[in-house]
C-alpha cells in the first residue's frame, strides 16, 4: 500500500495516477470533512476538477492508517513540512517517506530531505520532483520525473513501485542535486513571470533562464550537488517547464509581479520563500545570485520592476 499525506493538487492526482495503475492508495488530508466529501462524491472538486477517484483509492483522515504503507509521499508544502513532520513523527518514523514538494525552508533553510532526516531519523528520505503538472497526471498524460534517494536498495524498490505506464521515473542518488534544481527554478520561474508581464520580450525571459541556470548550478554546487543532477529532469527539465508554461504558479505569480497586480494569496508559491532563504545566504558565499537576490527585493517591496532589470542589464560584462 502506499500512502499519500495531502490531498491537493498533486497529491491527488499522484493517488488517481497510482490508483489507475492498481496500487492500493490512502490519501491522507487534515481536514475531516473535506475527506468524507471526497469518500463520497470521489472527487476532489475544488482542488482537481473533472477526475474521478479510483476505487483502489482510500481516503482518510486518520494519520494511523499510514503506518503499515510500503512508502509514504509528501505532498505538502514546504513551508509547513517540519511541523507536519514534528505533529505526526510516531506513525511516519521508520517508513520510506517521499518528499513532493520543491522548495528550501525558509526558517532553517533546509531542504525536505534533511528536515525528514531530522524530524524522523528512522525514516528513510526520498524526494520525488521534476517537470510535471498535477492535471497532466491525473489524466494520463506521460510524465517524467526524477526520484532521488541516497539509500541505493531503497531507491531501486521504489522506482518501480511508484513508476506507472505514463509517469516514468529516473533515479538518482543525487538527492541534494534533486532538491536544489526542484527549489531554485521556482525563484527563475518567477523572474521570467515578472520578465513577461513587465513586457520584456521573450528574448529576455530566454536569457534570463539560462543565467538563472547558471545561478541553480553554481548554488547547487556549493550545497554539495552533482553538476549533472541539475541537468536532468529535476534542473533543467523544470526549469523549462515553469518558466514558459501559464501553469505554473510561480510564473503566474510573477507575470503578476511585473505587470502590477495582485495574486491570490491562498495560493502556495514555494519560490517566494526560496528566493528569501537563499538571498540570506549570499552574504556567506564567495559568488553572486544576482536573479535570486533581485526576485526577493521585487517580492519585499525593496525595488521596482525597472530598479531590478537596470541593476542586472549594468552588471559587468564578462565571459559566459
Amino acid at each position: 500500500m502506499i500512502g499519500i499525506v495531502g490531498a491537493g493538487a498533486f497529491g491527488t492526482a499522484l493517488a488517481v495516477a497510482l490508483g489507475q495503475a492498481e496500487r492500493e492508495v490512502t490519501l491522507w488530508a487534515r481536514d475531516a470533512a473535506h475527506v468524507d466529501r471526497m469518500a463520497r462524491t470521489r472527487r476532489n472538486a475544488d482542488r482537481l476538477p473533472g477526475v474521478a477517484l479510483p476505487e483502489t483509492v482510500t481516503v482518510t483522515a486518520e494519520i494511523k492508517d499510514l503506518s503499515g504503507c510500503a512508502a509514504v509521499l509528501l505532498s505538502v508544502p514546504m513551508q509547513t513540512l517540519a511541523g507536519f513532520l514534528a505533529d505526526h513523527r510516531g506513525a511516519l518514523d521508520g517508513l520510506p517517506l517521499v518528499a513532493c514538494c520543491k522548495g528550501i525552508d525558509l526558517g532553517t533553510g533546509r531542504g525536505a530531505t534533511a528536515i525528514i532526516a531530522e524530524t524522523c531519523p528512522n525514516a528513510i528520505p526520498a524526494i520525488l520532483t521534476g517537470p510535471s503538472f498535477a492535471a497532466d497526471i491525473a489524466r494520463g498524460l506521460p510524465t517524467a520525473l526524477t526520484l532521488a534517494c541516497a539509500d541505493t536498495a531503497v531507491g531501486a524498490r521504489l522506482q518501480p513501485l511508484l513508476s506507472t505506464p505514463a509517469l516514468r521515473l529516473y533515479r538518482s542518488e543525487d538527492v541534494r542535486g534533486a532538491e536544489m534544481g526542484g527549489a531554485l527554478k521556482n525563484v527563475i520561474a518567477i523572474a521570467s513571470g515578472v520578465v513577461i508581464g513587465a513586457g520584456l520580450g521573450d528574448s529576455a525571459r530566454a536569457a534570463l533562464m539560462t543565467r538563472g541556470f547558471a545561478e541553480m548550478v553554481r548554488f547547487a554546487q556549493a550545497n554539495g550537488a552533482e553538476t549533472e543532477t541539475l541537468s536532468g529532469l529535476s534542473g533543467l527539465g523544470d526549469l523549462v517547464l515553469t518558466c514558459t508554461s501559464e501553469l505554473s504558479r510561480n510564473f503566474r505569480f510573477g507575470r503578476a509581479l511585473g505587470r502590477g497586480e495582485g495574486f491570490d494569496p491562498a495560493i502556495t508559491v514555494e519560490g517566494a520563500a526560496t528566493a528569501r532563504a537563499v538571498a540570506k545566504r549570499t552574504e556567506t558565499l564567495d559568488f553572486e545570485m544576482p536573479i535570486t537576490t533581485m526576485v526577493a527585493a521585487l517580492i519585499d517591496g525593496q525595488c521596482s520592476i525597472e530598479q531590478a532589470a537596470q541593476a542586472l542589464l549594468a552588471r559587468p560584462l564578462k565571459e559566459e
